[in-house]
């Protein structure tokens, strides 16, 4: 694809997601194997630990098989890997199950010898991203553009992966690059999306917006994303009702999306409308970032599975650790401040998060609200100077930046 990543690789705002294989279903109600347990390790790098559940007659799981049975019958051939690691890749950040990613990487492995082949290091990359591991991809992305400086998403990744750094310089000037090389709505979108974080929502809005009206004929994802964009710039405006509208439709044009979800879902929380996020999400609850927010919904609503969500979610955190793993620190976080109701612990992890490099909206807004609970107001410093310095209106930003200035006085 030539234009930017679209929301089942949503690059500017990658899905957080956890690695590697575990008892999904188990874990799900709850009754998976605690972190105290010694971890198994499998006997070989062929050992099956677990099969993704497909239905009968999937057109997704009928593609992975043939997928994988044209590269099985040759496994030299690195163009029909590419292929394939990319195509879980996708589904990984569409469905949020992060197991794809384990089956993508084992794909490109036999290729990632001293001479690294382009489309090889550029899969690598967005592998790297979905790790969070941000600098090493930024460093792949430029060994691609140092070979093939005309690499489109290889542009089209560099520049977000700025954006969720914050470093918004930098981003502005990876979109001047794309100029020529992406559509123009393209382009717009791209400067939209820094003019919308940086005190212009407005205008943001406005632009891609006529950006894509100028451009109707684009792909079901390229329109995806957009209106996906479009409801997050609307937020950030202070227009609730154009966000809810401009979600709405993105769902509606059919493209598997997750990051979409969430961001409707957060909405309607804000909002206080926990049935509507349970009816849109219970079928999602693969997904550790939307099952946090139906286990957030749940708990407004003192329903009888909340405690079951909610311990699933503690299993999730505690076996990613044990592992090692550090992809959800912003979402383990707001697990801890509004499920397990502990600011100090919620702080700690927030600010491990933004240390990271891991700065969204999203992670300001979780750094700055579990400081105020545990009547920390130092550590929200990073964030708080975040917004000022952006002159980011968004709610709750304005409130929560006054309320933690109060606790400095």
């Amino acid at each position: 694809m030539n234009f930017l990543p679209t929301c089942s690789n949503a690059p500017e705002s990658p899905i957080p997601a956890w690695f590697c294989a575990i008892l999904g279903v188990a874990i799900l109600f709850g009754v998976a194997p605690k972190a105290s347990a010694a971890p198994f390790t499998p006997g070989s790098d062929a050992q099956v630990l677990e099969t993704l559940p497909t239905k009968a007659g999937d057109p997704v799981a009928k593609e992975l098989r043939e997928l994988r049975a044209v590269l099985a019958k040759n496994p030299g051939d690195m163009e029909r890997a590419i292929v394939l690691a990319q195509r879980y890749i996708d589904l990984a950040s569409a469905e949020g199950d992060p197991r794809y990613i384990g089956y993508a990487e084992a794909v490109i492995r036999p290729w990632l010898k001293a001479d690294i082949p382009v489309e090889i290091q550029f899969t690598r990359a967005l592998l790297r991203q979905y790790r969070h591991d941000f600098i090493n991809a930024i460093s792949d992305l430029d060994s691609v553009l140092a070979r093939s400086p005309g690499h489109a998403d290889a542009l089209a990744w560099k520049w977000a992966l700025y954006v969720v750094m914050a470093d918004y310089e930098k981003a502005r000037d990876g979109c001047e690059k794309r100029r020529g090389v992406a559509s123009e709505a393209s382009f717009a979108a791209c400067v939209a999306s820094i003019d919308s974080l940086t005190g212009k929502a407005t205008e943001a809005y406005a632009s891609l917006g006529a950006a894509l009206k100028s451009e109707p004929d684009h792909s079901a994802d390229f329109r995806q994303w957009a209106l996906t964009r479009l409801g997050e710039f609307a937020l950030r405006a202070g227009d609730k009702v154009k966000a809810e509208r401009h979600f709405k439709e993105s769902m509606a044009t059919g493209v598997t999306d997750g990051y979409v979800l969430g961001a409707y879902s957060d909405l309607l929380l804000d909002e206080n409308r926990p049935r509507e996020v349970i009816a849109l999400l219970k079928d999602w609850t693969r997904s550790d970032i939307l099952l946090l927010r139906l286990a957030i919904a749940e708990k407004m609503l003192s329903t009888p599975t909340e405690k079951a969500w909610t311990q699933a979610l503690s299993d999730r955190f505690a076996d990613s650790a044990l592992r090692g793993d550090k992809l959800h620190l912003a979402e383990e976080a707001r697990f801890e401040l509004v499920l397990k109701n502990n600011p100090t612990r919620a702080v700690e992890l927030a600010v491990e998060n933004w240390k990271a490099l891991q700065r969204e909206p999203r992670d300001a807004r979780i750094l700055m609200e579990a400081a105020l609970a545990a009547k920390t107001p130092e550590a929200a410093r990073p964030a708080m100077d975040w917004v000022s310095r952006n002159h980011y209106q968004e709610f709750p930003y304005p409130d929560l930046d006054k309320a933690l200035g109060k606790l400095m006085k």
